[in-house]
């Protein structure tokens, strides 16, 4: 038998692909169900993936583009989209080309997968928790009824990252894995949002959108969304550019990133715009009439730039395409769409085989790589589950 501690997309998707060529599988979770973070991924419309061309693709994944080229390659958006298709789930490219089901949930596919394990023989052991290992290597798990242990053939461990960790993955694996010579970057949250310290007008925008923007942290430029929070920022646009900004804070305590809140017009055309006469209009009105800048938008140049805006349009204009932001601090993994950090890739082999202790393959968000939001994490998650159970068949079968 070989063990998957894990009933996420990783783990499940490792589970599929050992029983179809034949092999006995068990899948161990600690929650009372499997995939709640799919699940939750489905409240969003469930972006399974990107249909960019594959060299923009995968440089999506920042620091960790060398070793993740051959996982994905072997198994690419295109492959995932056909997956999802072959369990019923008709696929559709989004405006931002971002892929999705039509159903835009993830409990249809789900279950149709869920019933395809089942008719594989995947047995399911709910209310499992991993506890690590016994002296002589076996599986240590926590049940209702007791502490049990198991020994497999080979182990596939994809216990997630520690985000959003009352949906099951809690980065409890950690001490387990040190304690077994593997070396573990700091968790961190990615995907997150950030800190700003509003002023009470601003936090009466809270829940607003600021749509069609532009965000530019250190020389990046990202178009997107951004989302008032009464804490401060979270949204697309953030997430693109969360692992810089996370950094400098940490770094620096703080980050400035600059709103473009027109893009797609020119400092000057802007400036010939608000050049008009404005009469007896006051400049809120006057921005509303000319540009059609909306209150949250005039009142977040009042806080980027004082409440004294510049009344000279060149000026105007030049606000109006960089409002600073400062950036004080990040919400932490409990709020964070994913994880940053994780198993080192020197921990473990091309198999993705933890080196100190051979038979057992990780997979998804324990291993070190993060992406921004848009079908990246998703992808990985499915690609490195699919690479683990390549690795435990050699294994099992004395390669």
């Amino acid at each position: 038998m070989i063990a998957i501690v894990g009933g996420g997309p990783a783990g499940l998707f490792a589970a599929e692909r050992l029983a179809t060529a034949g092999h006995p599988v068990t899948v161990f979770e600690r929650m009372p169900s499997v995939g709640r973070k799919l699940l939750m991924a489905g409240r969003g419309g469930l972006n399974l993936t990107h249909s960019e061309d594959f060299e923009t693709f995968v440089g999506r994944y920042g620091d960790a583009t060398s070793w993740l080229r051959p996982i994905l390659e072997s198994f690419p958006p295109a492959a995932l989209i056909a997956w999802a298709e072959s369990l019923g789930q008709s696929m559709f490219v989004g405006s931002s080309g971002r892929v999705f089901p039509k159903a835009l949930k993830a409990s249809p596919l789900l279950r149709a997968w869920l019933a395809r394990l089942a008719d594989l023989g995947v047995a399911v052991r709910t209310r499992h928790e991993w506890l690590g290992w016994a002296d002589d290597g076996v599986l240590r798990f926590a049940t209702p009824e007791g502490e049990i242990e198991v020994r497999p053939q080979a182990t596939i461990l994809a216990l997630g990252g520690a985000s959003w960790p009352r949906l099951g993955s809690d980065g409890a694996w950690v001490g387990p894995l040190r304690d077994a010579g593997a070396e573990i970057a700091p968790l961190r949250p990615a995907n997150m949002g950030f800190d700003v310290a509003w002023s009470p007008v601003m936090q009466g925008f809270a829940g607003q959108p600021l749509k069609g923007i532009a965000l530019t942290f250190a020389g990046r430029t990202v178009r997107g969304e951004a989302m008032i929070t009464r804490y401060g920022l979270e949204g697309g646009a953030l997430y693109a550019l969360s692992a810089p900004i996370r950094e400098a804070i940490l770094a620096e305590g703080a980050a400035t990133a600059t709103i473009d809140l027109r893009p797609d017009q020119t400092r000057e055309t802007l400036a010939a715009r608000l050049a008009r006469p404005r009469g007896a209009q006051s400049l809120a009105n006057h921005l509303r009439k000319t540009l059609r800048l909306s209150p949250l938008e005039i009142n977040l140049l009042r806080e980027a730039h004082g409440r004294d805006l510049p009344t000279e349009a060149a000026a105007l204009a030049a606000a109006i395409k960089a409002a600073p932001v400062r950036l004080t601090g990040m919400q932490g993994l409990e709020r964070a769409i994913s994880t940053a950090g994780g198993v080192a890739l020197d921990s473990l082999d091309h198999r993705l085989m933890l080196k100190s202790r051979p038979g057992v393959f990780l997979a998804g968000e324990m291993l070190d790589w993060e992406a921004p939001t848009g079908g990246y994490l998703l992808q990985a998650t499915f690609a490195t589950g699919l690479a683990a159970a390549n690795g435990a068949m050699a294994w099992a079968r004395g390669d």
